[in-house]
């Protein structure tokens, strides 16, 4: 049997047993739920202290125990989903869910009779934000024929509404379905449709603004078009300006590279042959001076080149008795042990 054939056996027995009523509850998917019993629940259950919560599971002619009262001992069934309040005797759920949605049963035994307070909970999932979006639509120079469609992704039972919040429209945005149809002119004042979607445990609403008569959906996330090209714009600019950049950078790198390439030979050396008796010492100095661009233009001219200059100096050849020899005995008489010193001046040709 279904649940509404059980329904109709509990009322029915209910009647035959006394029920007080039966009520009727909402519970909001996701959020606590509170059941309260009547004042003369609470005052029998004081009274006797025997009572009971009971769920009446669908399909099954058995009902799940969630809470026992009996005497001054108290027995929780589901402890982690339920709580229980001993000030009114009231149980809440702390997080409801799609399946809470069931028939419950109090119940207050007083010794040969029963008393029972049924409550039917009705779960409700909250509704999403609506979004307004554009089935059909004509314009021209003068007007605009919209049909516009309201929706909400998420919600139990929704329903909609359309209004306007603007005064002397004439109720052109009046309707009561998720689907508006208007037509107007663009040189009327401008007006918003405010498209409100509700059930019974929420209600959230979204505008449509009639200036924006092209746009294809309003209440969403979404990129208007009028900016889209300037974004383009700015994103071409700034790639160009990191090309020219990276292009400069590296020009002035490799001009630097091959100026200090060709003008890092050292303008001094100095070179020092030890003989195997240490009598002789060279030292030589030279000098590298950059040719000077002659006035005028010389055809076919070869570019300059770095020029390298290697020296080694050597002291006069020894005499027959093993003693430095002097090449000119007159003018520069040599002494053993002391360092000979030559300068050189070079001057690269000139093209």
């Amino acid at each position: 049997m279904g649940s509404g054939t059980w329904l109709w056996l509990l009322l029915t027995l209910g009647a035959l047993w006394g029920i007080g009523a039966k009520k009727t509850q909402i519970g909001i998917l996701g959020k606590p739920t509170l059941l309260e019993i009547p004042r003369e629940f609470q005052e029998r259950t004081e009274e006797f202290r025997e009572a009971s919560w009971k769920k009446i599971v669908e399909g099954s002619p058995t009902k799940k125990f969630l809470l026992k009262i009996s005497s001054v001992n108290l027995t929780e069934f589901e402890p982690e989903r339920m709580r229980f309040h001993r000030e009114d005797f009231s149980l809440e759920i702390l997080n409801t869910s799609r399946d809470d949605g069931r028939l419950y049963e109090y119940s207050v035994n007083k010794g040969s009779e029963e008393e029972l307070w049924l409550i039917q909970l009705q779960v409700f999932e909250p509704v999403a934000n609506p979004i307004i979006r554009i089935l059909h639509r004509e314009s021209s120079n003068s007007s605009c024929s919209l049909t516009l469609l309201c929706t909400s992704e998420r919600g139990d039972e929704v329903s909609y509404s359309w209004d306007s919040r603007d005064n002397g429209t004439g109720g052109i945005c009046s309707g009561n379905s998720s689907i508006l149809n208007i037509s107007y002119s663009l040189r009327s004042p401008g007006f918003r449709c405010v498209c409100t979607a509700r059930n019974l445990v929420s209600s959230l609403d979204v505008a449509f603004d009639s200036s924006q008569c092209g746009f294809e959906q309003w209440g969403g996330p979404r990129v208007r078009t009028e900016l889209l090209v300037p974004l383009v714009v700015l994103g071409v600019i700034v790639i160009v300006i990191i090309i020219v950049i990276i292009v400069t950078f590296r020009a002035t790198r490799s001009a630097k590279r091959k100026f200090w390439g060709c003008w890092s030979d050292q303008d001094s050396s100095q070179v020092t042959l030890d003989g195997a008796d240490g009598a002789t010492s060279a030292t030589i100095y030279a000098q590298v001076q950059r040719p000077r661009k002659p006035k005028g233009t010389v055809p076919n001219a070869t570019p300059l080149s770095c020029t390298t200059i290697y020296t080694a100096a050597t002291g006069p050849p020894l005499a027959t008795n093993g003693a430095p020899r002097s090449p000119n005995p007159r003018r520069h008489p040599q002494v053993k042990g002391t360092p000979t010193t030559v300068y050189a001046s070079v001057t690269l040709p000139v093209a």
